[in-house]
């Protein structure tokens, strides 16, 4: 089962409420983004990595955090405005601003990695439900992914309480024990 939940600030940003078809890239997922998941996902331990990140990594899990999700989250984060196209302008503190435009197109960047991300878990064997919350702001756009456990969740179910960004999650399966 495959599950996308928007808070109304992405799904208005991103168009939704007229269908999904306009909130994929038409150019498909940036090179950036292909690069980093060229090689797809593999478990290490009983967290779910990017294959790439297996040889960074010096332990399985989750050492000083509260729980494995919790150091899934941590390693399997990143700004998405680093592998994506985007113009990041400084204020004159210093702080990241991105355009609305770019925003959209981070969100949307986000959302075909998240169902790329989900096709590696489903083809997995054995098969792997993975999260995805991708955020955008108008400072910048994260990724993260995690296997989806009983009771374990990085991000409040309510999405439309983050005021601040535009959210998404995307789930395929559902929650084992």
């Amino acid at each position: 089962m495959l599950t996308v939940q928007m808070n109304d600030a992405a799904a208005a940003l991103l168009g939704a409420w007229a269908g999904l078809t306009p909130t994929q890239p038409p150019q498909g997922l940036a090179a950036g983004l292909r690069d980093l998941t060229a090689n797809g996902i593999t478990l290490h331990g009983d967290a779910v990595v990017l294959t790439d990140t297996v040889r960074h990594l010096r332990d399985s899990g989750p050492g000083g955090f509260i729980d494995l999700t919790a150091w899934e989250c941590s390693v399997n984060s990143f700004h998405l405005e680093d592998f994506v196209p985007v113009t990041v302008d400084l204020l004159d503190d210093g702080e990241p601003v991105i355009a609305e435009a770019d925003q959209r197109l981070l969100l949307a960047q986000g959302l075909a990695l998240a169902l790329h991300i989900c096709r590696l878990g489903r083809s997995a064997e054995p098969r792997l439900q993975i999260r995805c919350i991708v955020s955008a702001h108008t400072s910048n756009g994260t990724f993260r992914f995690h296997r989806i456990r009983a009771g374990r969740q990085q991000h409040h179910p309510d999405l439309d309480r983050y005021t601040l960004e535009k959210m998404i999650v995307i789930d395929t399966g559902s929650p084992s024990g």
